[in-house]
């Protein structure tokens, strides 16, 4: 177990690492809170690749959705959601840390408790998220699932689908292509909304769907069908979606109702993505 655990573990480390110390010789005029923003991002939209990349493979393999196997459902939590989940907590967290330490915040001259607690607050939600996959997703993975339902569990590896597109957003806005007239901040900014609604919210209709069509049931009954704590593990990963989607589809609002002003009258369209 140990050494599958390393795959993860050295990977996804050893990927920030490499990123923080390739990136400040190409742009050097980035800070150090530019650089590991970047490096998080960049680590991010890989493991999502992978993700989304397994769950294609489970989902093709398995023409029965409850009792086909494949290795990968299993397998790939341990060896890499697990150690990448716990990896991303502390690359979030050094993110936060230097971004406020750039813009000279005295209680960030040094790591404390105090900047850890700044960080779980005012990123609660992303921290309980990756909490939650850690101590809820991993043991139904591994030990309550009865050697069933492999299909559903690839059907969550492609909620990663979106997350390469918002990361090219920040990355954009750092290499100064975030404008809002840029066709490419646009193009993005629709693969973002389109990719985050179809695999992290109608993703959850779809597998109740293909549920209750296993079991001859409609849709309106295949909650019935299941148990509570399967329903509530559901929504548990589906309420924090739906609310970063509503904030997605505000950002971009009120970016397109900003398209008509003049540039000088926007300054800030740029920096008001930064703090995202």
């Amino acid at each position: 177990m140990l050494h599958v655990l390393s795959c993860g573990v050295v990977v996804f480390p050893g990927l920030f690492f490499f990123f923080r110390k390739l990136l400040p010789s190409i742009f050097k005029q980035w800070t150090d809170a530019d650089v590991v923003l970047v490096s998080e991002r960049l680590v991010s939209s890989i493991h999502a690749v992978m993700a989304t990349t397994a769950g294609c493979i489970v989902v093709a393999s398995c023409s029965n959705v409850v009792n086909d196997r494949h290795w990968l459902a299993t397998y790939f939590v341990v060896w890499f959601g697990v150690p990448y989940m716990t990896y991303d907590i502390y690359a979030m967290y050094l993110s936060h840390y230097h971004r406020y330490r750039v813009k000279g915040h005295e209680e960030y001259k040094e790591h404390s408790f105090r900047t850890v607690n700044s960080f779980v607050r005012r990123e609660f939600l992303l921290v309980l998220h990756h909490i939650a996959l850690l101590t809820i997703l991993l043991p139904i993975t591994l030990f309550f699932r009865q050697d069933q339902g492999d299909y559903f569990i690839g059907c969550l590896f492609l909620t990663e689908l979106s997350t390469p597109f918002v990361s090219l957003g920040k990355i954009l806005i750092q290499l100064g292509l975030g404008l809002q007239d840029s066709w490419l901040h646009k193009a993005n900014g629709m693969m973002v909304l389109l990719s985050f609604f179809t695999c992290r919210i109608a993703l959850f209709p779809y597998m109740y769907w293909v549920y209750g069509r296993h079991y001859g049931v409609p849709l309106y009954s295949a909650p019935f069908h299941l148990s509570l704590a399967c329903n509530l593990g559901n929504l548990c990963i589906l309420a924090p979606q739906v609310y970063w989607f509503v904030l997605l589809c505000r950002k971009g609002y009120r970016l397109y109702q900003r398209q008509g002003k003049a540039p000088e009258d926007c300054p800030s369209v740029a920096d008001s993505g930064k703090g995202d």
